[in-house]
């Protein structure tokens, strides 16, 4: 209900099935590591605020591909959400609040905005974790239309997909079955991790490693089998100098992948531990 929206605890997620899992109130605990006073209750006023807004408009039309119009526009056209092409790696894009405040966003922020709004008013919107940019979903006829949420909602047609797919999958050009299984909806617990491995690659390479840590861990909350979060995290606190914690991951790490591309390295790494004197937090 409106203004009624609290925030999961992160302790529970992992043990949440994707269907029971909240997307947009776990998006907005994402953004309450960075933004302690975030209210959640306040953005769940807004979304329903463009959600009234458009109530009446949608429900006199019946075909799907003209309620999702009348959507974009309100989102896109009207109220000004757009993707922030000038400086796409502001973290602040991946932050929902940040997001509604600003009116802009990355592709998998403005999505999570538009598919809540769609949901809200019974248009079947999903998410699509596309190689590259994250895009939406619209059941119509026997087919789906797809959307760009990071340019306006703009609709791609096939050759379009294809091609944005080719240069993320060797230059092969997906067939029929590839196109349709990269087309598949993204569940929460999908697009919740994409959002946290966005975040943690921006502060990465911003040399930011306790956030970089932090996005890696929960990661871990969300999904405790990611090797590559448990990976991330050790190589953070190994930035960090905490030592122990680096040391448990990353021997952890190698445990679950002794034949992976990276192990050598990562041995290496601990090699590297071995030698110092243990740093405790």
């Amino acid at each position: 209900m409106q203004g009624q929206m609290t925030l999961p605890e992160w302790d529970s997620l992992a043990d949440l099935d994707d269907e029971a899992l909240p997307l947009l109130p776990t998006a907005l605990l994402i953004a309450r590591d960075e933004y302690p006073d975030l209210d959640p209750k306040v953005y769940d006023a807004l979304i329903q605020s463009h959600v009234e807004h458009l109530r009446t408009e949608v429900g006199t039309i019946e075909m799907w591909p003209m309620k999702i119009a009348a959507v974009n526009r309100h989102l896109f056209d009207e109220l000004g959400y757009s993707g922030d092409h000038g400086e796409y790696y502001d973290p602040r894009n991946s932050y929902l609040n940040q997001v509604f405040e600003r009116r802009l966003g990355n592709p998998i922020s403005l999505a999570l905005v538009q598919m809540e709004v769609s949901r809200r008013l019974g248009i079947p919107l999903d998410g699509v974790s596309f190689p590259g940019h994250f895009l939406v979903r619209l059941p119509v006829n026997d087919g789906v239309l797809v959307m760009d949420p990071f340019n306006g909602g703009r609709p791609l047609d096939v050759e379009e997909l294809r091609e944005r797919a080719r240069s993320h999958l060797g230059g092969e050009v997906p067939d029929d079955d590839v196109l349709a299984q990269i087309l598949d909806p993204a569940p929460a617990r999908a697009i919740l991790m994409r959002m946290l491995r966005n975040l943690h690659g921006v502060y990465a390479e911003r040399g930011e490693w306790d956030r970089a840590a932090r996005c890696a861990d929960r990661l871990l909350k969300l999904a405790p089998e990611q090797d590559d979060a448990l990976r991330d995290r050790g190589l953070a606190y190994l930035q960090l100098d905490y030592q122990a914690g680096a040391h448990r991951d990353l021997a952890q790490y190698l445990q679950r992948n002794g034949q992976a591309s990276d192990a050598q390295w990562v041995r290496e790494k601990l090699v590297e531990l071995g030698g110092r004197t243990p740093r405790l937090h």
